[in-house]
């Protein structure tokens, strides 16, 4: 597997992750982004690193630091939440409304029978997400989430709990039927730095998506406020 590599310059790399990939060693074997550090040195000699985290069936966009300086600034620019991420996400159903926020506090919760997920709780962490309907076709909808927080599972859970249907593909918090994964996509990704042009790249929208009608990549729509961070 060779990945694409969307953004490159003397701190940092995008790569475009694939579905399927995970960050890390799978405790039951077989690949990871581990195996593939080696062939992203691209003339440096210290492997890069992962600046944030992107679950196994995500695809899209994924920053990776090139030397520990670099990856000290990017987590606390994350942190800050100077950091913009887009994400694409095919829901399971019609989504009432045209834009959005949703403001659900997660925890997570697990058991010996079904493993562990992430459920709404007031005890738990904020968790912000802004969201607007792109397009609908065959009672689908793609949907672009603006996450302001970054909690695990959030705009999975987001969109079973605050738009009402979960995302296409996903086997915690929906039926896991429709598509061979999750249809959630980190389309964009831009990183703000003191002094150079930010970190920016934007994935190609993945042909599982363009296979039920949603192979365009919609224009991002503008917006007021600061960048925000998962």
């Amino acid at each position: 597997m060779e990945l694409e590599i969307l953004f490159e310059d003397g701190e940092a790399l995008i790569i475009n992750k694939p579905a399927g990939l995970p960050l890390d060693q799978p405790r039951a074997g077989g690949r990871s982004l581990e195996d593939h550090l080696e062939t992203l040195t691209l003339g440096f000699q210290r492997q890069p690193a992962p600046v944030h985290r992107l679950d196994r069936d995500t695809s899209g966009c994924l920053l990776l630091a090139r030397n520990p300086k670099a990856l000290k600034r990017f987590s606390a620019a994350f942190e800050a939440r100077a950091v913009a991420k887009r994400y694409l996400g095919v829901v399971n159903g019609v989504v009432e409304g045209e834009e959005g926020t949703i403001g659900l506090s997660l925890s997570k919760i697990s058991s010996a029978a079904d493993g562990w997920r992430m459920i709404a709780a007031k005890k738990g962490k904020p968790a912000i997400t802004h969201w607007r309907k792109v397009k609908e076709v065959n009672g689908l909808t793609l949907v672009e989430f603006r996450p302001e927080t970054g909690r695990t599972h959030q705009i999975r859970v987001h969109a079973q709990l605050g738009l009402g249907a979960a995302l296409v593909g996903d086997p915690i918090y929906g039926d896991g039927e429709g598509a061979a994964r999750t249809l959630l996509h980190a389309v964009e990704l831009t990183v703000e730095r003191e002094g150079k042009p930010p970190v920016h790249a934007i994935a190609p929208i993945p042909a599982d998506f363009a296979a039920l009608g949603f192979g365009e990549e919609p224009a991002p729509a503008s917006h007021d406020e600061e960048p925000t961070g998962e």
